[in-house]
């Protein structure tokens, strides 16, 4: 294996063009082969991605951060373009760099884009733009496909059905393609049907935290009235042990049963909880609510009449009388839980539309085991602690964490709408606070009406409040602008320099503020005249507004003082960002000798620089360069703080 890559990497280096990383290539087709002047018919779009790498899709926002796939179609008499573009059954993850809710693909990816057409023989272009990526040395490569589809028609002998007055989404509703269809029923396809391998993590780190919620949950002083009441309940039943099971089955359908609810609402409902403003701010009302009910200063609870009718169906007996019996349980229950059953589901939200019903599974789960398992062997009553102080503070520390978690939701509002009200500082200060408060609480120093006096201050009780307390201890720096990994892709960003804080001898108009104070030129020409006239050398850094990885190495690497040290005192750094939209003045636009296309943008300009000078289109990746440009090392890309300390070092020897 060794051998064979040695053998494909000597034959790279024959070819410069063959060390242009392209992880993935595109087919597209029309799919119907009878098509008539004024048919609506499908475009297929396929990516083929190489192992190890992803696709960015094409329905997540562009705000959130990576680059979606994106299909622009130009203006023509001979087509127009219905509705957005299709991609079918992308996989689903949560991002920690970019706070939010992904999609991609692995292995193929496709999209389907409806056309209408209007001319009888004719060209169907646009272009593709892209990102795909890899976890395992950081890369991100971006990419422009250009496409041109045939397409044959005939007059058609049908009415012309008067569509132009329909909108885009309602000409998608009458117009139904059987061919989608098909596509997205289609198992044959590994990459597609292959889950229990590729599973989000995500997804099993919420099912753990949602069985835990649940085992919480059971300490509540609600749930302790009913385990006697069960006890009794099953004594009293023949086959006392097959009906316990029914009745922990019970328990965790009617718990699943919440959760089809939350998922009824599907997947674009989902979407808009965990994006606008107003659902965000709904949640944040939410969560205090919880937070001050947890506190014991009110109780959120059913009608005492659904509650024993309920209860009353339970006492008919037989199977029937038992499921009424696990529902009155999950209904008496809900004064206590309701605050952490709506904070999962609020939680659920945030990843792929199924997680409600997962979620509530999870949650029940700890209710099923312990209420079956205790009417199997209701001698285990006797062992457990009998309720008292302990399970209110147990419930106040839920309330302290619900208002952390509220905050959350203010600061996705603040970042979504460029309010910069709550930045990075404030959010840790609050959180810094509500930590602080928890652990003095734990031992015993804050009491509220319910709680009892703490006489003695156990073993338990100090490790519990020294979590918090080490919590707070390690926000701490955080405040004064420091990186705290454990917390990447929760807090808000790092906070960027303004250029007033900078020296005033810095030509500040052609420069952009970077994390840590630093500073970078927009373009590599005048990051190299001002290299001359100051004569150090040049640190090019080719990155992305939408490159994940780039903010790994800001947050965590350029952060470190011995790194930022170097950045600020020994070099020029020329920050090019590839994916950089704003238009070149027309005098500036050229045609790149690389591909033959006109290079109109500052990220098409510093996209073809990477690859025509450095042979490369990844990022991130750092070139230190002479004044002259001279290139004086060989290149970096993603890497760990060590590394990126020795290739600064040996940049600056090199110049010296």
């Amino acid at each position: 294996m060794h051998l064979k890559k040695v053998l494909i990497l000597l034959f790279m280096s024959i070819s410069a063009f063959a060390q242009i990383e392209k992880p993935t290539t595109w087919k597209y087709k029309v799919l119907q082969d009878k098509i008539s002047v004024g048919d609506v018919v499908d475009l297929e779009f396929t990516a083929t991605i190489e192992k190890d790498w992803y696709l960015y899709s094409s329905d997540f926002s562009p705000e959130l951060g990576p680059t979606v796939t994106e299909f622009t179609f130009p203006k023509s008499k001979g087509f127009q373009a219905i509705g957005k573009i299709k991609p079918l059954n992308p996989k689903k993850k949560f991002d920690e760099i970019w706070g939010g809710d992904v999609t991609y693909f692995k292995g193929t990816g496709k999209f389907i884009q409806k056309v209408k057409i209007l001319e009888k023989n004719l060209v169907i272009t646009g272009k593709i733009t892209y990102q795909t990526c890899t976890d395992i040395d950081g890369k991100c490569v971006p990419g422009n496909e250009s496409f041109s589809i045939k397409v044959s028609a005939v007059e058609s002998s049908k009415l012309e059905q008067k569509t132009d007055t329909l909108s885009q989404d309602t000409i998608g509703a009458v117009l139904p393609n059987e061919t989608i269809a098909k596509e997205i029923s289609k198992t044959s396809n590994p990459e597609i049907t292959k889950k229990p391998m590729e599973e989000s993590k995500s997804l099993w780190q919420f099912l753990l935290a949602a069985f835990g919620v649940g085992f919480a949950s059971i300490f509540m002083p609600c749930i302790y009235p009913i385990m006697p009441m069960t006890v009794s309940f099953f004594t009293k039943q023949k086959n006392g042990k097959s009906k316990a099971v029914f009745y922990g089955i019970s328990i965790m359908a009617i718990f699943g049963l919440m959760g089809l609810v939350a998922m009824a609402f599907g997947a674009p409902f989902l979407n808009f909880l965990s994006t606008h403003w107003a659902p965000n701010l709904l949640f944040f009302i939410i969560f205090i609510l919880f937070g001050i009910s947890l506190l014991g200063a009110f109780e959120i609870v059913l009608p005492h009449s659904t509650v024993n009718k309920v209860d009353r169906l339970g006492d008919k007996g037989g199977l029937i009388g038992i499921f009424f019996m696990a529902l009155t349980l999950v209904l008496v229950s809900f004064s206590c839980t309701v605050p952490l059953v709506g904070t999962l589901l609020i939680a659920a939200a945030q990843g792929e539309v199924l997680r409600p019903l997962y979620g509530m599974l999870a949650f029940g789960a700890p209710f099923a085991i312990v209420f079956a398992g205790l009417a199997m062997f209701p001698q285990l009553l006797k062992n457990l602690p009998k309720s008292g102080g302990w399970l209110n503070e147990l419930k106040a520390v839920f309330g302290f964490l619900e208002f952390a978690l509220a905050l959350k939701f203010l600061s996705n509002i603040d970042l979504a709408y460029n309010f910069n009200l709550l930045h990075r500082n404030i959010f840790l200060v609050v959180w810094i606070v509500i930590a602080v408060i928890t652990g003095i609480y734990i031992l015993g120093f804050i009491r509220f009406s319910k709680d009892d006096k703490i006489e003695k201050r156990g073993l338990l009780r100090i490790a519990f409040a020294a979590i918090f307390l080490g919590l707070a201890a390690y926000m701490l720096p955080g405040v004064a602008n420091k990186p705290l990994t454990l917390l990447s892709g929760i807090l808000p960003p790092m906070p960027v320099a303004s250029h007033g804080a900078t020296n005033s001898n810095l030509p500040t108009d052609k420069m952009r503020a970077l994390p840590h104070e630093l500073f970078g030129f927009y373009d590599f020409d005048d990051a190299q005249a001002y290299a001359k006239e100051i004569n150090k050398p040049i640190l090019i850094d080719f990155t992305g507004y939408a490159c994940a990885n780039c903010r790994k190495m800001e947050e965590n690497v350029w952060s470190k003082p011995e790194v930022l040290k170097r950045l600020k005192e020994e070099f020029v750094i020329a920050s090019l960002y590839v994916d950089d939209k704003k238009e070149l003045p027309k005098e500036k636009q050229y045609t790149s000798t690389y591909d033959n296309e006109l290079k109109t943008t500052v990220g098409d300009k510093n996209m073809d620089l990477e690859i025509t000078k450095y042979n490369n289109n990844a990022q991130p990746y750092y070139i230190i360069v002479h004044p002259n440009g001279e290139k004086l090392l060989e290149p970096l890309g993603y890497s760990s703080e060590s590394d990126f300390i020795k290739f600064l070092d040996k940049g600056t020897a090199s110049f010296k």
